[in-house]
């Protein structure tokens, strides 16, 4: 028999600063995290914005014999799981470290390092190089330390799906408990990509908005002026655990996981099927796994990227899965405050929406003025909204059109 399974621990790491009250609150209150980049010199860029975590020091979290030997994609999942644990009130010196796991999304892992040790090699030579470049630059290296520094013997992998790679690791993580393989998994993702290279490649493909002059206004999503994602960094944590095993060390649960559905487009390495052929599957295939119908759904935290294509793409897929009940379903994207984390998106939209049904309230999506005729569905529109949530849907869609779909439900039901 399936298991079922609950969050008992949320923990970030945004612009805003450490904690999923900070994050919530935030959110809740219409905040936007973008701003000029301070990091590198953007005189050159046709884009000088992004949501950036400024100023983040982990040092009062962990050793700093430990940090520096992790690249900041590591930092980040390390303080938000840190954050998450402590949520949860995990006794570590009594838990069965053979039965609790991680799996981490991330898109780009320590390119951070990639980048810095490069250009050591280019300037200084090889023999400069750091021999810490390989363990910190993988991105498989946020999981493992992870496991090094809460001694977790359980499960551990990490998912590269681009943008959908942090909800493809809370499925992950929900079906192995779910199956037994594990009694306790900490997942999520992180993400670090605002600089130079990266800021420079999605400006070629003119995805990011060049709204420079309004730094806070540039994230739009649905709106008819948008003109591309923010980008963002960050990371988002879930402590996910069988019912059984919160109830038996009596945890607070803050919802449960009802389903996660997956698909393919199967079209463009970076373009969303115009259709929603892809989101409309995962969509089902979540509905199917929580054994509910499209009507039972209370809300919805969209992609919702603010790229022409995503946000009418989205819009057709939710309309084919929901139809009418469509209309009546709030749908809000806290990328228009977060910007765009990528391999974390996902994961901090699954610590809004669990944050939602707990508090009874949608975060806005803010910058929504002048809605796309194509876009006319209900975005919660620049205020936030109260609300009854008994099953709150997140949709996570990636480029080479890889889609994920996680289902969260009221434990008060």
């Amino acid at each position: 028999m399936l298991k079922r399974v609950v969050v008992t621990g949320l923990g970030s790491v945004t612009p805003f600063g450490v904690g999923h009250r900070t994050l919530f609150d935030a959110l809740v209150a219409g905040k936007s995290a973008v701003s000029l980049v301070s990091s590198f010199d953007t005189s050159e860029f046709k884009t000088k914005i992004a949501a950036e975590i400024k100023n983040f020091d982990p040092d009062p979290y962990f050793p700093k014999s430990e940090t520096r030997r992790m690249d900041r994609f590591t930092q980040f999942a390390s303080v938000a799981a840190k954050d998450a644990i402590l949520d949860a009130k995990i006794d570590l010196n009594h838990l069965d470290k053979n039965r609790a796991g991680i799996v981490l999304g991330s898109g780009f892992g320590g390119i951070m390092t990639t980048l810095e040790q490069h250009k050591i090699l280019l300037e200084r030579g090889a023999k400069r190089v750091s021999p810490m470049c390989v363990p910190m630059m993988i991105p498989n290296m946020a999981a493992g330390t992870l496991a090094i520094l809460f001694g977790l013997r359980g499960p551990n992998e990490t998912v590269c799906t681009a943008c959908a790679s942090s909800s493809h690791a809370i499925a992950a993580a929900f079906r192995m408990i779910q199956n037994g393989k594990a009694d306790i998994m900490i997942c999520g993702g992180s993400e670090a990509p605002v600089n130079p290279l990266i800021v420079a490649a999605f400006s070629s493909m003119n995805a990011l908005s060049k709204r420079n002059d309004e730094p806070e206004k540039a994230s739009r999503p649905f709106d008819k002026d948008r003109d591309g994602f923010v980008l963002g960094e960050g990371a988002g944590i879930l402590v996910l655990e069988s019912l059984e095993h919160a109830k038996a060390r009596k945890a607070y649960t803050y919802a449960e996981i009802a389903g996660a559905g997956s698909s393919t487009d199967a079209f463009h390495i970076t373009s969303p099927d115009p259709d929603g052929s892809g989101a409309k599957s995962a969509m089902r295939a979540a509905l199917a796994d929580a054994a509910i119908t499209p009507d039972e759904i209370s809300a919805v935290t969209a992609h919702g990227t603010g790229t022409i294509a995503n946000d009418v793409t989205e819009t057709k897929a939710l309309k084919a899965v929901f139809g009418e009940h469509a209309y009546k379903i709030p749908i809000n994207s806290i990328k228009s405050m977060l910007g765009h984390a990528l391999g974390a998106a996902a994961a901090l939209e699954a610590v809004s929406a669990v944050s939602s049904i707990v508090e009874g309230i949608i975060p806005p999506t803010i910058n929504l003025e002048n809605h796309d005729p194509e876009c006319d569905l209900d975005y919660v529109p620049n205020t936030a909204r109260k609300a009854y949530l008994k099953y709150v849907m997140t949709d996570s869609f990636g480029f080479g059109g890889q889609n994920s779909v996680l289902i969260f439900k009221s434990v008060n039901n």
